[in-house]
């Protein structure tokens, strides 16, 4: 396990820290024996857009949790988080659709 001064993410399935070498694209969290370097702890994954990615030029991955050869794979510091601002764009955009029909 890495110390936290190297901790660059975190196990999208445990939570568990981890760096840099973690990330291989055979490589598993040693918690919980997930793989690391897949889309779930990508920082471009986004449930809902097309291909469940904000990167438009990533190949389709058809099961987000097995590892995968994307050359835009860039590990998210907190997978248990939506990315930056994603949250409040959606729920600003909830509320301005529910505006719509008052």
């Amino acid at each position: 396990m890495p110390t936290i001064s190297e901790t660059i993410g975190h196990c999208w399935h445990c939570g568990a820290a981890l760096g840099s070498a973690d990330y291989g694209r055979e490589t598993s969290c040693l918690a919980c024996g997930r793989p690391t370097r897949c889309c779930r702890n990508c920082r471009h994954y986004a449930r809902g857009r097309p291909n469940d990615c904000v990167e438009p030029l990533a190949e389709p991955v058809a099961d987000k949790a097995r590892a995968n050869f994307c050359e835009h794979f860039d590990p998210i510091p907190d997978p248990g988080t939506p990315a930056a601002g994603t949250g409040t764009q959606t729920a600003d955009l909830r509320a301005a659709a529910e505006d719509l029909f008052k």
